[in-house]
């Protein structure tokens, strides 16, 4: 559960503070439906861009944002279908698209979801305490941006080799940046040094993605309906939906398929991450470059009684379909094997984790022979925009992108997309992989035996979680009529 105690007098000087920085928070409710969000909010939001540090933006963590950069409103769920001129299967493979959040990533949700409980509860005090993000790129992006949003001061912690983008957006929203050893997958490392700012500060209050309940509520109720929604637009009477299909990282945008299982209940939930770091699949270890996954461990918040199947994507098939996406002549002999233009034009929606995600849901298809009535769900989480700078690398390494290079990708990475390196979880599975979490959670961050226990054990474990959406909308409501700001921005 979440603990959502009230703290008064820590409550009392965040109302004071959101006051004074002109703060108002969204519900779970307006995120899933913006009609619900007040008129007088959406005017303002007219002359404010995506990427703005500006608490209206706060009204954008949904995936129901006009697709530009300054000043839209809200349509529809922002997504795209995949062709068999792509993917090479005959079922469809239709994705929700994260770069039009703030911030270019879907990250903002799942960060929302850590931090505003404790705000409006006034368990984090923004008058003296800072936000702490620990991640492997987008959470502690997201993080920063929220807290900026809400009046707290943040800081970020991330691996080193991450891209110079992140690094450089960084420096200038969160209050302070530390960068932690190795790649990708060096999460431990993260974690050491959230200890050591435990131990040694006292001003500080860490949110880790990969046990912060939020996370995984957030996609479960935000996400999971809109997954819901857009198969309410495509589903035919012949369609049938097979599952969604995602890479873990920290297992908070995978609680979708929590909700997904609880409308379709025949539906599949897998669970994907790099054939370089295999934890899931092999109780693996190792370095990779699909940036946007985390490993080496099993995150606390992955309900593995859900996940009916995990596989493992080879990094050198993401970063060469970086390039078959995003060079011209990959994209010329795109659209000479029938890909419609259109489409070619928008790859570059899909950052790496995003192209890891299609390789997935294409080996989920071949798997299960699905055919053209059916339906497979999965995630763009951001867009090559978080990852220009590892597309000039590509290119000073290997040199020019030719149209030979378009065919040998195109065709050994699409075309060629095998079912290795993939299990179907049974019972003992599912329980083997759960296990794992021990030596992660209980011997070394202090979670407890009768815990993970429950987590395996007890059936309400998890929808007692997700009951607590409606308890939340209420306190966010009465933050915001403490605050007064929502009255007068009605009045005004």
């Amino acid at each position: 559960m979440i603990d959502l105690s009230i703290y008064p007098e820590q409550l009392a000087r965040t109302v004071h503070r959101a006051r004074e920085r002109d703060v108002i928070i969204p519900t779970f409710a307006q995120m899933k439906d913006p009609a619900l969000i007040p008129a007088a909010i959406k005017a303002r939001l007219r002359t404010v861009g995506l990427w703005d540090v500006n608490p209206l933006n706060l009204f954008r963590i949904t995936w129901k944002n006009e697709p530009v950069a300054t000043g839209g409103g809200y349509g529809g769920i922002n997504y795209l279908e995949l062709p068999s001129s792509l993917t090479g299967i005959p079922a469809r493979i239709i994705a929700l698209v994260g770069k039009w959040f703030p911030t270019g990533a879907h990250k903002v949700g799942a960060t929302f979801g850590c931090l505003v409980p404790r705000l409006v509860t006034g368990q984090f005090d923004p008058t003296f305490q800072k936000a702490v993000w620990p991640s492997t790129g987008n959470y502690c992006r997201g993080g920063a941006y929220d807290a900026a949003l809400l009046a707290c001061e943040s800081i970020a912690i991330l691996p080193e080799e991450m891209s110079r983008e992140r690094f450089e957006w960084l420096s200038n929203v969160a209050g302070e940046v530390i960068a932690t050893p190795g790649c990708e997958s060096n999460v431990k490392e993260i974690f050491d040094m959230c200890w050591q700012l435990r131990e040694t500060r006292e001003d500080v209050v860490i949110f880790n993605q990969f046990d912060e309940f939020g996370n995984h509520l957030w996609h479960y109720d935000v996400t999971g309906r809109a997954l819901e929604e857009v198969l309410q637009q495509e589903m035919g009477p012949r369609d049938r939906y097979c599952g969604v299909v995602l890479t873990t990282g920290s297992a908070g945008t995978i609680g979708c398929g929590d909700y997904m299982k609880e409308i379709f209940p025949d539906s599949k939930v897998a669970a994907s991450e790099a054939l370089q770091c295999p934890t899931l699949l092999l109780n693996g270890f190792g370095g990779h470059r699909i940036e946007g996954i985390g490993d080496k461990h099993v995150p606390w918040i992955h309900n593995l009684r859900h996940t009916d199947m995990v596989m493992a994507i080879d990094d050198v098939a993401c970063m060469s379909l970086v390039r078959l996406f995003n060079e011209p002549a990959g994209r010329a002999y795109l659209v000479d094997r029938g890909v419609p233009t259109a489409l070619v034009e928008n790859l570059d929606l899909l950052g790496i984790s995003s192209i890891a995600n299609t390789l997935s849901a294409i080996k989920f298809a071949r798997w299960y022979e699905l055919g053209e009535d059916d339906i497979v769900l999965t995630i763009f989480t951001d867009s090559m925009e978080l990852y220009e700078s590892r597309l000039r690398e590509l290119h000073q390494e290997h040199g020019e992108y030719t149209s030979m290079d378009a065919a040998a990708d195109y065709h050994r990475y699409l075309m060629g997309c095998t079912v290795d390196y993939v299990e179907e979880l049974g019972y003992w599975d599912r329980r083997r992989i759960h296990n794992l979490k021990y030596y992660t959670w209980v011997e070394q961050q202090g979670k407890t035996y009768q815990e993970i226990q429950e987590q395996w054990y007890r059936p309400d474990y998890w929808r007692n979680i997700h009951r607590q959406v409606e308890e939340i909308d209420a306190l966010i409501e009465s933050f915001n009529a403490q605050t007064g700001l929502l009255k007068r921005f009605r009045e005004g």
